[in-house]
């Protein structure tokens, strides 16, 4: 009769329910793991990338902010200059207005301007956007109340026919009164400008007063700058894709934006400007709404903020820079990204994985069914052969299978089987040997069976102690992968970087011979490559840094423009800082080679002199170089060119208590013809739109009357030419 513990119909369990559901079990924590791992780390991979994205773009719109708005300053001051030399004479207004004529054909603005204390002025503008017209203003008198005409021009300047008349106040307007009240250059105003026979357009005024020595106002000289150019760089970004580049003035006016609509309306022939929380693109229109409520007061933002908002049920992330020029222009640049341009991929990818993880559950479950079989296969034939001996069968053999512990346990179940035979054979023959030999066997039998448990108890956990390591391993690795591809930001990667690579030596150093695929895995990345080459993209990226440092410096050297006081500077850094400007222009073009520029500095003081001004004179000096350079390369053969490389020689002296500095080309060279008249007013030999005559002029003034130097020029044509600057250490006083 059969008996059964009272709890084992509670505890005991099939084998197959013991094999299978554990490591089911396991595999699904894992797959849930994995799935939230991948989409936090899809949230914070998006959170990064976008902060990195709108923190390039700001970069690149602030940098386009001061290259593009410093041109009407510096219009302005060479027109300052010019006027406050004597090189440009205020009463001649048609001399003026044919060399404004010529500055619009250089550069890309709206309208230049002078204006006098009398009323009187002029400039010229391009309404149109196109054509350059020619205007002269007079006082305005009753008997004369259209003051203002229009000319068109010819395509040298030349006034050609009288296009209109106007009033025009001159005194009273803003681009006059508000610089002359500040004495010092300002942007006066922001200004939007609609005639039904052109394009309605923006465009900011800036102005400079123009004194004498005495501190008399001689003139107002002003330029105006198209803005809706910056709406179209702004369309040019990557960002502008799927984000919003918005600038905007402190009190919420649309400057500038990357989406199709323009920051104006025009309605019944009249144009207004628009606030950004009254813009026609519903996106621009709805962020800055947002920001409206959580800053009411844009005037209190004074450092870069990020915000997160969300609008029609779309997450955005939003960066805000503050952007300020030294003439007053004080912006807010707004950029703004959906979170959906990145996790439509992020998604994708999620996705991917998780259907790879269930695709791996499937697999696992699968491969667990058929290891119970095989496994419970060779249990079961043990288990039968076993039920039939407990009936009294005792002949019974098991056959060997494909696992080595239930081999061994086979084996000593038959020979268990073989004794008890014998066993029963000498019992019939003697029953006191029987009993000796039922309880001798009995021992037997209960050590084969203890030795059978825990034969199967160590071959289960084993099993499953391999499958569940190789799962682990497996599931280490797919999640260490893009981990390793997280990381916060540039100051603590290097951090990072030594840190896990030292943590890998490790393992290499405690763990020599790691499992075959770990080593296949270590070649196929070429790991020892991979280390050496972070380290050096590390040190590029601070050389990137370290460069943009060398420009920034470069340009607040040069920028000294307005400074009037005489100072001991170093001229190596001036030159140095000037070539570092002009660096595009050297460097080598698909269609132009690059210039080779060779220094022989000499130990120089410091020298006493109008800081400002002598770069001026270098930038004009090394223009004109590069300019013959780019000649000569238009007029020679590929051949020619390759035997003679483009060079500017540069070198300083110190010559009986002067400084000598030279400046060589192996340009084309010039005429003596052309060398007698090269620093006379408006003499230029470049076409019309590249050069207007006065950079030469303009430098050897400055040079002999500014500073009592010298300024030559010598030549070879064909083969060379040397500028030459000779400048006292010592400045005496001058008037």
């Amino acid at each position: 009769m059969k008996t059964r513990s009272p709890s084992s119909k509670f505890w005991a369990l099939p084998l197959q329910l013991v094999l299978i559901v554990p490591f089911v079990v396991q595999v699904f924590g894992a797959v849930g793991l994995v799935g939230y791992l991948s989409f936090k780390n899809g949230e914070k991979a998006v959170e990064d990338l976008s902060k990195q994205l709108m923190k390039r773009t700001s970069s690149e719109v602030n940098h386009h902010l001061d290259a593009y708005l410093s041109i009407p300053h510096k219009v302005i001051q060479t027109n300052a200059n010019a006027i406050r030399m004597g090189l440009l004479n205020v009463r001649d207004r048609k001399t003026v207005g044919k060399f404004f004529w010529y500055q619009m054909q250089a550069y890309d603005l709206t309208y230049i301007s002078f204006n006098l204390p009398t009323g009187e002025g002029g400039g010229a503008g391009r309404y149109d956007g196109k054509t350059v017209t020619i205007d002269e203003n007079t006082i305005k008198t009753p008997r004369l109340p259209k003051n203002s005409k229009t000319y068109l021009t010819d395509n040298d300047g030349n006034r050609t026919q009288l296009l209109s008349t106007a009033t025009w106040d001159t005194l009273n307007e803003p681009n006059y009164t508000e610089p002359a009240k500040a004495g010092k250059p300002i942007w006066t105003r922001i200004y939007t400008y609609y005639d039904p026979a052109y394009p309605p357009y923006i465009a900011a005024s800036a102005g400079s007063p123009v004194y004498d020595a005495t501190k008399k106002l001689i003139a107002v000289v002003g330029v105006d700058i198209h803005l809706l150019k910056l709406s179209e760089f702004l369309r040019t970004l990557d960002i502008s894709r799927s984000g919003q580049v918005f600038i905007v003035e402190r009190d919420g006016m649309l400057v500038a934006n990357s989406c199709p609509e323009q920051p104006f309306t025009v309605n019944k022939n009249e144009i207004k400007r628009l606030k950004a929380i009254d813009s026609p693109n519903p996106v621009v229109q709805g962020i800055a709404r947002q920001l409206q409520q959580r800053i009411p007061n844009l005037r209190t933002i004074t450092s870069t903020q990020e915000l997160q908002v969300n609008f029609q049920g779309e997450d955005y992330s939003v960066h805000i820079a503050p952007w300020r020029d030294a003439y007053g222009l004080d912006w807010l640049v707004m950029t703004s990204i959906p979170h959906s341009a990145f996790m439509s991929q992020i998604n994708a990818n999620t996705q991917i994985t998780i259907l790879l993880c269930f695709g791996a559950l499937i697999l696992a479950t699968i491969s667990g069914i058929f290891t119970e079989r095989w496994i419970s296969h060779s249990v079961l034939r043990l288990k039968q052969a076993s039920q039939a001996m407990a009936s009294g069968d005792l002949d019974q053999t098991v056959t060997d299978g494909n696992i080595q512990e239930l081999n061994v346990l086979a084996h000593s179940f038959n020979h268990m089987a073989g004794q008890l035979r014998q066993s029963f054979i000498a019992l019939e023959n003697s029953n006191a040997e029987l009993e000796a030999r039922v309880e001798e066997r009995t021992v037997e039998l209960k050590t084969a069976m203890s030795e059978l448990q825990r034969t199967q108890a160590q071959m289960l956990q084993s099993e499953k102690m391999s499958a569940l390591g190789q799962m682990v391993a497996g599931v280490a690795h797919e999640i260490n992968n893009p981990v390793n591809f997280i990381h916060g930001n540039l100051r603590y990667v290097e951090e990072y970087t030594q840190g896990l690579l030292g943590l890998v030596q490790l393992y290499q150093k405690y763990f020599p011979s790691p499992p075959q695929e770990i080593e296949a895995e270590l070649v196929a990345i070429d790991f020892d490559f991979l280390g050496q080459d972070l380290t050096k993209v590390l040190q590029s990226m601070e050389m990137g840094t370290n460069r943009i440092c060398e420009i920034v410096l470069s340009l607040r050297n040069f920028s000294r423009l307005d400074e009037a006081e005489v100072k001991k500077v170093d001229l190596h850094e001036g030159i140095d800082s000037t070539l570092v400007i002009l660096n595009h222009r050297l460097k080598s073009k698909p269609e132009f080679p690059a210039i080779q520029v060779i220094k022989d500095y000499g130990k120089l003081p410091l020298v006493e002199c109008y800081a400002g001004q002598l770069n001026q004179v270098f930038m004009n000096i090394f223009s004109n170089a590069i300019d013959a350079l780019e000649e000569r390369h238009s007029q020679l053969t590929l051949e020619e060119i390759k035997a003679k490389t483009n060079t500017i020689w540069i070198s300083t002296i110190v010559k009986n208590n002067t400084i000598v500095i030279k400046v060589k080309d192996n340009g084309l060279g010039i005429s003596q013809e052309i060398q007698s008249k090269l620093f006379n007013p408006f003499f230029t030999t470049k076409s019309v739109g590249k050069g207007t005559g006065l950079g030469l002029a303009i430098s050897y003034q400055i040079i002999k009357e500014k500073h009592g130097g010298k300024l030559s020029c010598d030549s070879i044509p064909g083969k060379w030419t040397e500028f030459e600057i000779e400048l006292p250490l010592l400045q005496l006083s001058r008037t």
